[in-house]
């Protein structure tokens, strides 16, 4: 059996990974676009920062895949998917054979339309190339504005701070990481971040990136400029959706799989960034562990259900610990919301209730606890005997 599998990502490479443990005789193709084996994302964060080296970037020996017999052609791109078939189409029009084919062709960096994003001196952080550019333009470009202060956005700008630039983010929301924190928890964010000198801007709108050539600052909706060296986007990712559209798969946002992670055509499995399951395109690292792991069992013929991932997101920012899980900011009737916070401290708890279970929370600034409330918010474990004292520093968390 030959199974090929589009895109060396996590989800690609976890799910190469767990074919070769399920079946040692399987046939394991992996065409990589990238020039460089498989490597975690949050790596090119540190990267940046000057804390990790580049030879430490990779996650796995560069003899790895020979010992595991998994064939990895690095700098090779599919071009096309010819479902009927069952070949992919490489440069030159040479084409591959497959049983099982697994799309994971990830997601990019998304780029609002803003005027002057075309500029020198614009970046987005999606690959190792990104991370590499990055560093080398902020050494001589020192005044550095982020646009956008979700995750990814507040990443950036610690690690551009590390090596001495000027920082400053811009958000369009009231608030940063309006995705995983609410009011309260992102007040105290807000406070550790201007701690470390970087700026912070909310509730505003990007209009245009200034300058001739090179970018010399930002104007925001109403007429501010703020003056800059450099541009970060980070706006999100969108699905890579291109290839599968060509091949006929049925999309959405998403590459629309069932629970198997099968799309529309029975030979041609998806997991990862580029997926739609359930009317959700999740786009975290723990969504795409759980989906490369469930379907290499039913790239095999195991039936195996992928029933969705709570969402759960760890930031640390200035030593602060930031973890969101499940429905941390809930919406509806029916939701109860119980807080401690201590702001000398840098800490705040949140825990988010439905019916008495466990379904969301919001931990900062302490690690203590967070692998238990993970477990529980998952399996939705109900708390209601501990609610006085959960939020304590001295409760004993194994009782979950």
């Amino acid at each position: 059996m030959r199974t090929v599998i589009i895109g060396n990502g996590l989800a690609g490479t976890i799910a190469a990974k767990t074919l070769r443990e399920l079946n040692p005789q399987v046939e394991v193709v992996v065409f990589a676009e990238e020039n460089y084996p498989y490597y975690p994302r949050p790596n090119l964060i540190e990267y940046i920062a000057g804390k990790l080296p580049y030879e430490r970037i990779f996650a796995f020996s560069e003899e790895w895949h020979v010992r595991q017999k998994i064939d990895i052609r690095l700098g090779t791109a599919v071009r096309k998917i010819h479902p009927r078939s069952r070949e992919v189409e490489l440069d030159g029009d040479r084409r591959e054979s497959y049983d099982v084919l697994l799309v994971a062709n990830g997601a990019s960096s998304s780029i609002p339309p803003i005027k002057g994003v075309d500029k020198k001196g614009v970046f987005a952080l999606r690959t190792l190339d990104d991370a590499r550019a990055i560093i080398d333009y902020v050494q001589d470009h020192r005044r550095v504005v982020i646009i956008g202060g979700g995750l990814l956005g507040l990443e950036i700008a610690r690690a551009v701070r590390l090596r001495g630039a000027e920082v400053e983010v811009v958000e369009f929301f009231d608030r940063l990481l309006p995705r995983q924190l609410d009011v309260q928890g992102a007040s105290l964010l807000r406070s550790q971040i201007e701690g470390l000198g970087i700026r912070v801007r909310l509730g505003v709108t990007t209009e245009e990136i200034l300058g001739q050539e090179d970018v010399s600052g930002i104007r925001l909706k109403g007429g501010t400029d703020i003056s800059a060296d450099m541009a970060i986007i980070a706006a999100g990712v969108r699905p890579n959706l291109g290839l599968s559209q060509d091949a006929g798969l049925a999309t959405d946002r998403g590459l629309v799989v069932d629970d198997r992670l099968r799309t529309s055509h029975p030979q041609v499995f998806a997991a990862g960034d580029n997926i739609q399951h359930r009317g959700k395109v999740y786009g975290i690292i723990p969504a795409s562990f759980d989906q490369a792991r469930t379907v290499a069992y039913n790239m095999l013929g195991e039936e195996k259900k992928y029933e969705g991932t709570i969402p759960a997101n760890t930031l640390k920012v200035v030593g602060l610990y930031v973890t969101s899980l499940g429905l941390a900011n809930p919406e509806g009737q029916g939701y109860e919301e119980i807080r401690k916070f201590m702001k000398e401290e840098g800490i705040y708890k949140k825990v988010v209730l439905q019916d008495g279970a466990l379904v969301g929370a919001i931990w900062m600034g302490t690690k203590k606890g967070i692998n238990e409330i993970a477990r529980a918010v998952t399996a939705k474990i109900k708390v209601n005997q501990w609610i006085n004292t959960f939020l304590d520093d001295s409760f004993d968390f194994s009782v979950l």
